[in-house]
């Protein structure tokens, strides 16, 4: 597989276009031809003490972004309700941080719990940092069905990004949340400067760990962190990686995430021939596009989703 995957990553842009009308045909055979939604609530934002270098949220770096503690419930609540009233098929809580206090958790298990007692049939998923297996336990037991938490590149790389956390215990958090029965949502971040072996890794990480879905998100360069200025991605480089993802990962689901108007621009309609996923809404610190926008593009290519 290695040897594809990197065919794919180094393929001239020419040539590319047989392997990602090849990528739709794996993606139709498993998920047929419904694109899957979701968004995501940015529900404790800013002061994190990690120093990822592409994330605005990091105390590390002087980035003007709101701040605040954890939402009231009564905002936690109404935020995943109007989405799904919007047709949206997931809707995640997200918060900064390395881990959660137990008091949060706790408030958001309660939430959770408000929630499924309404909309049972609701997919909820959740963002949280760093968890232990009891306290993924206990978020499921309140009726969470997936949690996320991304590697956000290969293992070899991932020293030039972050020093505070340590990848092995990024991957501890996945295999926890995959112990207790979770579903389990872990992919990455692109643009960073990493090599086409460094894609190639991550892949192989996912495979071998069996994710459910795979985020991929494209680095959206903000001011004030240490890649502000980095240049690395064209909107062809987004479809290549999209593509390797697919072969490499053919039964999971592959869900174009944070970055993707920055990056894919005009090409965004062609991300949906190898991912079935889409996120939409607004993102952690940055605007994503009207949702109707999202609708009409999946409109126009054929292909279906229950968006309204």
């Amino acid at each position: 597989m290695k040897e594809k995957i990197l065919e794919i990553l180094k393929s001239t842009d020419e040539n590319f276009y047989s392997f990602l009308f090849e990528s739709y045909e794996i993606k139709k055979r498993y998920f047929g031809n419904f694109v899957e939604t979701c968004s995501i609530l940015n529900a404790k934002s800013g002061l994190c003490p990690a120093d990822c270098k592409f994330c605005a949220q990091s105390s590390k770096y002087n980035i003007p972004i709101k701040t605040y503690p954890l939402l009231s419930n009564e905002e936690l609540v109404n935020s995943a309700n109007r989405a799904f009233e919007r047709g949206i098929n997931r809707f995640s809580f997200v918060t900064s941080g390395i881990s959660p206090t137990r008091e949060e958790i706790k408030r958001l298990g309660k939430v959770i719990e408000k929630i499924k007692s309404s909309k049972p049939e609701a997919k909820l998923c959740a963002s949280l940092g760093q968890l232990k297996k009891e306290e993924l336990k206990y978020l499921k037991s309140c009726g969470l069905d997936r949690y996320h938490h991304n590697l956000e590149t290969s293992k070899e790389f991932y020293p030039k990004i972050s020093k505070v956390q340590r990848w092995e215990d990024r991957l501890r958090t996945v295999l926890n949340a995959k112990e207790v029965g979770l579903s389990t949502c872990c992919g990455g971040i692109f643009g960073m400067g990493e090599s086409d072996e460094d894609v190639y890794s991550l892949i192989e990480t996912l495979r071998d760990i069996e994710v459910d879905s795979v985020p991929l998100n494209f680095l959206h360069p903000i001011k004030g962190t240490p890649l502000e200025n980095a240049n690395f991605l064209t909107p062809l480089r987004c479809l290549k990686i999209l593509t390797a993802f697919r072969f490499g990962v053919p039964k999971s689901e592959i869900r174009v995430c944070g970055g993707r108007e920055y990056n894919l621009r005009e090409l965004q309609p062609l991300s949906l021939f190898p991912a079935n996923a889409l996120m939409v809404g607004n993102y952690l610190t940055t605007k994503g596009r009207k949702l109707e926008d999202d609708i009409q593009m999946i409109k126009d290519l054929g292909m279906e989703s229950s968006l309204r």
